[in-house]
């Protein structure tokens, strides 16, 4: 839930919630699927009706920003790692895939990221969707393979290739 929120406070928030909502619907728990699957499920369907509260809240709040604030950039730099033109490089294509996560259809989305949360299983995610588990192995592939166009096109192939 948090990889879907981006914030442990708000994972908590949902994981309650979703305890309270389970718990109501206990008696309507048919076992077509484990118990853990249907509580996954339940989870997943709060965090993203929370994320889409958020996100509506956050329009009206907030004008989003492209660049890092002071205090990242002066951590980025002050790091004991790579030297300061590395890290800005990895900031910049770090940003660069985030937009681009944030701009697949909520599908690719959400499937992209609760496979990269390593949290469960493409089958457990295809249960808490209601997809078959190809279409999970699919929609990983569709969003990485857009990704990677889109972020090629902007000038970044060299360091998405590896080369």
């Amino acid at each position: 839930m948090r990889a879907a929120l981006g914030s442990h406070a708000e994972a908590e928030d949902v994981a309650q919630d979703a305890f309270v909502l389970a718990f109501r619907r206990l008696d309507g728990f048919r076992g077509d699927a484990s118990f853990k699957t249907w509580m996954l499920t339940i989870a997943w369907h709060q965090a993203i009706n929370r994320r889409r509260s958020l996100v509506r809240v956050w329009r009206r709040i907030v004008e989003p920003r492209d660049d890092m604030d002071a205090d990242e950039m002066v951590a980025a730099v002050a790091t004991a790692g790579p030297n300061p033109e590395e890290a800005a490089v990895h900031a910049d294509l770090e940003r660069a895939v985030r937009r681009e996560i944030l701009a697949l259809s909520p599908k690719l989305r959400d499937t992209l990221v609760l496979v990269q949360s390593e949290a469960y299983t493409y089958e457990e995610i295809g249960a808490m969707l209601r997809v078959p588990v190809g279409t999970i192995k699919w929609r990983v592939a569709e969003a990485r393979r857009t990704i990677k166009a889109r972020l090629s096109r902007r000038g970044y192939d060299r360091v998405v290739s590896g080369r």
